[in-house]
């Protein structure tokens, strides 16, 4: 049972990897190349990570300049970062791409900070699902008689103790990153 419980709270802390993941592609003003992670490029007809095919620099605190290996490249790294999300429009110079990031506006940082709010909201989620599952399999273990009723508080006790961890842990994350993207 304690093995049960241990892979549960391993399961809580991928939920905490994988939105520390997302608030990294979330810009804040400055570039970062992060936000380049989920960018395929059609290479040779295979969709290909951005970072496979060139050089990826920050020369400035608000610029990208991707430097790929072949120039045959880059139109097709333009025309998939176009049609990504990003909502910046690559300048293409024959050799390198360069990214500008503008300054974010005072309601761009409200809406990314709905969005941190949001995707905090949704790990929190995914952790209670977590706990409701193993206090599931708390109750069926305690029900078959694997446990005794003691051993069952004793493991509900630990399973909460985790969660409450790791909802701490994203609302500090969230805080964090807001106060990032609400910084002037």
């Amino acid at each position: 049972m304690q093995d049960k419980i241990k892979l549960h709270e391993e399961k809580m802390g991928k939920s905490i990897d994988v939105l520390q993941e997302e608030f990294v592609t979330i810009r804040a003003g400055r570039a970062n190349p992060h936000v380049l992670d989920k960018i395929k490029v059609d290479y040779y007809g295979t969709p290909t990570p951005l970072q496979q095919l060139g050089n990826i620099s920050v020369p400035e605190a608000r610029m990208i300049v991707i430097q790929p290996w072949e120039k045959a490249l880059l139109k097709e790294i333009e025309k998939a970062i176009n049609m990504s999300d990003l909502g910046i429009h690559p300048t293409n110079d024959g050799s390198v791409i360069r990214l500008v990031f503008p300054e974010l506006t005072e309601e761009r940082r409200h809406e990314l900070a709905k969005d941190i709010k949001k995707k905090g909201e949704a790990a929190k989620v995914a952790v209670r699902n977590i706990r409701r599952d193993a206090i599931e399999l708390i109750k069926k273990a305690e029900k078959a008689g694997e446990i005794s009723e003691d051993e069952m508080k004793k493991f509900d006790d630990k399973v909460q103790k985790a969660t409450d961890k790791s909802i701490e842990k994203i609302d500090g994350l969230v805080d964090a990153k807001t106060k990032e993207i609400m910084k002037v």
